[in-house]
């Protein structure tokens, strides 16, 4: 344990009966501590600023294969290895030869139609595309103008055919069922006879 002389301890003058006056006494100072007290480890100098730190970068998320066939047209033509070769289990051929022929099928099916595709890909669609616009073009301005004016003046055609036929058709009609409506037949027993004998002999 540490002992502490007289001589550091230091002599404090405390006057009761004084009393401040609004703020207007002296204020009493605290002498500084002995070199004993002192603390000797050095005061640590003030960190520069740190430089702003710039945001984290997100991680760049995988990409997924698009979808080159959103509504299954062409869902038929996914075929496998198992949907054209399949060997049985009694007799059975070489592993290395399944192996090899399992890769060539699927090497031949794949760079085949890579190969048909950079030849014929690109001008069979513009084929397409110039096709659609066509059919486009003609339905906007032939076909759809053609079926509305069709519709605004049919009903007046329509009155006119009409009319042709009260005028000219229906009592060419009329006429003829009402000289038709007096003919009448009319089979005695005589000729029923006559009729089923000739039918039995031709039998």
């Amino acid at each position: 344990m540490m002992m502490v002389s007289d001589d550091c301890l230091v002599e404090c003058k405390i006057d009761d009966d004084s009393e401040e006056d609004d703020g207007g006494g002296e204020q009493m100072t605290t002498p500084p501590p002995p070199p004993e007290f002192a603390s000797k480890a050095p005061t640590p100098a003030p960190k520069p600023p740190s430089p702003p730190t710039a945001p984290a970068t997100p991680a760049p998320t995988p990409t997924h294969p698009v979808n080159r066939d959103p509504y299954g047209i062409n869902k038929h033509l996914q075929v496998e290895v198992s949907d054209v070769l399949a060997e049985p289990a009694t007799p059975r051929s070489i592993d290395q030869v399944w192996i090899y022929s399992v890769t060539g099928f699927e090497s031949a099916r794949v760079w085949t139609y890579r190969c048909l595709t950079l030849l014929f890909a690109v001008p069979f669609a513009l084929l397409c595309g110039i096709f659609l616009a066509v059919l486009a073009c003609l339905h906007v301005w032939f076909v759809v103008p053609c079926i509305q004016l069709s519709n605004t003046f049919l009903p007046c055609l329509r009155s006119l055919c009409m009319c042709a036929l009260n005028v000219v058709i229906s009592p060419f009609c009329m006429s003829a069922a009402l000289c038709c409506s007096q003919i009448a037949l009319s089979l005695s027993n005589k000729d029923w006879h006559l009729m089923r004998d000739k039918e039995a002999v031709g039998v």
